[in-house]
């Protein structure tokens, strides 16, 4: 399968409403899309980086630029031996770079599975046809606003709700939102590294709430911290930004930081050492779930086939099109009865629709090959 055209849009989707954590508030998804062509089909992938490096040391144009000037001579170096397994090897050597990576990594297996006919559900090893969704309601002005847009949300039909706290906003929202809904929905939170050990104790007043999880409480490079908060309080800690490959997944689960893993493909290289870190968990009897970087059709349908692997056992951020996009670069994918299809198409399983494509482009520039 060789490689003759290599192409990156720059797009910027407007959000339906504003999306609020504690790094900030987003009000479009600002990325860039990788198109490669091969000989025999082409691919597609959205990077997973924001505008500036605030979730993780990755950001957009860093993004770029490593993948110019590093990643794609060395996938240009392996010829025509070209596949997902053999990319992943020659891009080892670059450190760090996760996202970078996922974006090229992806892009050359959506063409390959193209290629072969076959979908990302059936090469990851999927087992359900559908998955169940939950949704990520960020931080709001008021107590009032995040009611009525987790009642919202329920009536659609979703079912976990997940709300992102910060110091200041915790106790109170997570209190209101049990209150009115009741202990049968399915809550939990995320703070996005927001805490300290230091806040242990008040973070142990979440556990009158009877929540799923906490997520990523912590600094990212706090894994001892993260251990000891674990024997402190009864909720459930969940790692995200700290879980960057199965090795980090392997540690965390063997100091008793975590008893549960947000997975996501962007954060972690690729959906190949996502399925690597599905596997490590699974082996020792921790759940995952697939996160969400405010992905549009592109990074939601291969994200779909990895949150129907067996381990994947807790509602995802696999939400509906429609709670991020009025118009999606994709047709839409639906929320039927609290789930979302799998795609079954070959590779990523989602056509780009050209028209919205060309309406939301910012710039596009070929990599020289």
């Amino acid at each position: 399968m060789k490689i003759e055209h290599i192409e990156l849009r720059y797009v910027k989707m407007p959000l339906v409403t504003p999306f609020r954590t504690s790094f900030g508030t987003s009000y479009d998804k600002d990325t860039f899309l990788v198109r490669v062509v091969t000989e025999d089909a082409e691919g597609w992938a959205e990077c997973g980086a924001e505008a500036d490096p605030l979730y993780s040391a990755e950001f957009l144009a860093g993004a770029e630029m490593v993948l110019r000037d590093q990643l794609v001579p060395r996938v240009l170096a392996l010829g025509p031996r070209l596949g997902a397994e053999l990319v992943k090897t020659a891009l080892s050597p670059v450190k760090g770079h996760q996202m970078a990576k996922h974006v090229l990594e992806t892009a050359i297996l959506d063409a390959e599975l193209k290629s072969l006919g076959l979908s990302f559900g059936r090469y990851l090893g999927a087992v359900r046809d559908r998955v169940p969704a939950g949704v990520s309601v960020g931080i709001m002005d008021s107590v009032p606003e995040l009611l009525d847009a987790v009642g919202g949300y329920l009536d659609e039909g979703y079912l976990r709700i997940k709300l992102k706290i910060e110091p200041g906003w915790d106790l109170e929202p997570v209190r209101a939102v049990r209150e009115r809904y009741g202990d049968q929905m399915l809550l939990q939170v995320d703070a996005n590294t927001a805490y300290t050990l230091a806040d242990a104790r008040h973070l142990a007043r979440l556990d009158d709430f009877d929540l799923l999880l906490i997520e990523q409480p912590l600094p990212e490079d706090d894994l001892r911290g993260h251990a000891e908060l674990a024997t402190r309080i009864a909720t459930p800690v969940c790692l995200d930004e700290s879980i960057t490959s199965a090795r980090d997944a392997a540690t965390a689960i063997a100091l008793g930081a975590c008893s549960i893993i947000n997975v996501k493909p962007a954060r972690v290289g690729g959906y190949l050492e996502a399925r690597r870190i599905h596997d490590v968990a699974e082996a020792n009897g921790v759940p995952v779930w697939c996160g969400g970087m405010l992905e549009c059709g592109i990074g939601r349908g291969p994200n779909l086939a990895l949150a129907a692997l067996p381990n994947f056992v807790l509602p995802g951020d696999t939400s509906a099109s429609r709670r991020y996009f009025a118009q999606d670069l994709t047709a839409p994918f639906e929320l039927e009865d609290g789930h979302v299809a799998v795609p079954t198409a070959p590779g990523i399983g989602v056509d780009v629709l050209p028209d919205v494509l060309e309406e939301l482009t910012v710039s596009t520039t070929t990599v020289p090959l």
